[in-house]
């Protein structure tokens, strides 16, 4: 179990007439992003959230809310919740492998949330014995089962000394591809033109290391609450001009001719992921601690 982590779902994972008890851990969180309460500007006070009838505008309770179907403009048929309870699928906490695919077989657009697939201690074996030969056999598993009162595709790889398990997208959910380029003109870029953006491309080959990316937006947001707290003003954004058609190929040039200049420069050693991530958190948590205790009479508007 990773330590400090509560399992969000626990059951059993099943391949043929195998089976070993597994545990969910989250792998992604947003726990750690700077929030944001409604203020009511004239008083300082947090602001409470109300419902109210769409026509007569009164307000109305939990117990007197429900759910409800839209059939036609204005028109609902009411479901109570326990209709709902009673229309999601039993869990057999099980998740059965149905088959096993290459890992490239499925289309980015499908996932959805990634999560860490633990074995408990006494299904190690079992698991170990999936793990390896998932790894040399280079494939995932395609698994099914009830996770949080709905019925998931699960796609489950090795990863590391475990497996990561990946919550699918329904072929519904997933909007069309032709629909989002269908007014893209079709050209044909060649010549020179081709030649620099290929030429910019080989210049910038690196490899993907997650802690050489900063969250601007979440770094933003902690310098605009510890100015505001000290009472300073941040500088405005300078704006992004884009390139025009007439322009490409001069910013083409004169991009590469930057990129040219960049690689006669020693590369700097990217950071451990772990040790980028963290660093991140604590400067960013230390600018706002730092902050508040600056000015601890104002009220904490996050």
């Amino acid at each position: 179990m990773p330590s400090g982590q509560r399992a969000q779902w626990k059951g059993f994972l099943k391949f043929g007439e195998v089976s070993c008890g597994v545990a969910l851990y989250t792998a992604a969180s947003t726990s750690e992003r700077i929030t944001f309460n409604t203020i009511n500007k004239a008083t300082g006070n947090r602001v409470n959230r109300i419902f109210v009838d769409s026509e007569t505008e009164d307000p109305v309770p939990k117990e007197a809310q429900t759910k409800g179907f839209e059939i036609e403009n204005g028109q609902y048929i009411i479901i109570d919740p326990e209709e709902v309870s009673a229309a999601i699928p039993e869990s057999n906490k099980t998740l059965e492998i149905e088959a096993f695919i290459p890992c490239s077989d499925v289309d980015d657009v499908y996932f959805d949330k990634p999560y860490y697939l633990t074995p408990d201690k006494m299904g190690g074996d079992a698991f170990a014995a999936l793990r390896d030969a998932m790894k040399k056999s280079m494939v995932a598993a395609i698994a099914r089962t009830v996770l949080f009162r709905r019925m998931r595709t699960v796609l489950i790889r090795p990863h590391g000394k475990g497996l990561i398990a990946s919550t699918l997208n329904y072929d519904y959910e997933v909007r069309s591809s032709e629909k989002a380029f269908e007014e893209m003109p079709k050209l044909k870029i060649q010549g020179e033109m081709l030649d620099l953006a290929k030429h910019i491309i080989s210049t910038k080959k690196g490899e993907f290391d997650p802690a050489t990316f900063d969250d601007r937006y979440e770094a933003a947001l902690a310098d605009l609450v510890k100015a505001k707290l000290e009472g300073k003003s941040l500088p405005k954004p300078k704006k992004v001009q884009v390139s025009k058609p007439n322009d490409l190929l001069a910013a083409l040039r004169e991009s590469a001719g930057m990129m040219k200049a960049a690689t006669d420069k020693p590369k700097r050693t990217a950071a451990n992921a772990n040790t980028g991530a963290g660093r991140q958190r604590a400067a960013r948590g230390a600018a706002v601690k730092s902050a508040t205790s600056k000015a601890a009479p104002q009220r904490k508007a996050s």
